[in-house]
């Protein structure tokens, strides 16, 4: 598994929208960043963690962090995740690339608050954000750092 410290640009993101929002946390990609500062967070604050992930490196190093709070999955199919139910903040970092909008779409109406990760626009090629974006009442877009992060909601 290779690490690029960039790839941490959503963290300011992450860390505020966990300190603002309630309810349990969903994260689609597990990573070397986002799993423990996740982990850690919602643990002091008593919410629930979900973690997925398609990639077997990121599931067993993660795995470790399995407890009665944080439940941790690794699917094969997307489509079998267990996503659409309420949640308080959800963040987007999966892939394939292509496949981030598909899961935005299920969870448009059951997040609070939807975190995604790479959505500068050079990357819509990519990711195809912007067929998205239009789903929502609010965005945010944080462009301090490379990748960029987004905050969407329709609440």
């Amino acid at each position: 598994m290779k690490l690029d410290p960039r790839w941490g640009s959503h963290l300011p993101v992450l860390i505020r929208m966990v300190e603002l929002t309630d309810g349990p946390v969903l994260e689609m990609g597990m990573g070397a960043f986002s799993t423990p500062i996740l982990h850690w967070m919602c643990f002091d604050r008593g919410r629930t963690l979900v973690s997925y992930d398609n990639d077997d490196g990121y599931f067993n190093t993660s795995r470790r962090l399995q407890c009665d709070f944080h439940h941790i999955y690794l699917v094969n199919d997307w489509n079998m995740a267990d996503i659409e139910r309420p949640w308080g903040l959800v963040l987007i970092d999966h892939s394939p690339a292509e496949r981030r909008i598909e899961d935005i779409k299920r969870l448009a109406h059951y997040a609070q608050y939807i975190v995604v990760h790479d959505t500068e626009p050079e990357n819509d090629k990519h990711y195809r954000y912007s067929e998205i974006f239009p789903l929502f009442k609010l965005r945010f877009d944080y462009t301090n750092a490379l990748p960029n992060t987004t905050v969407l909601s329709n609440r």
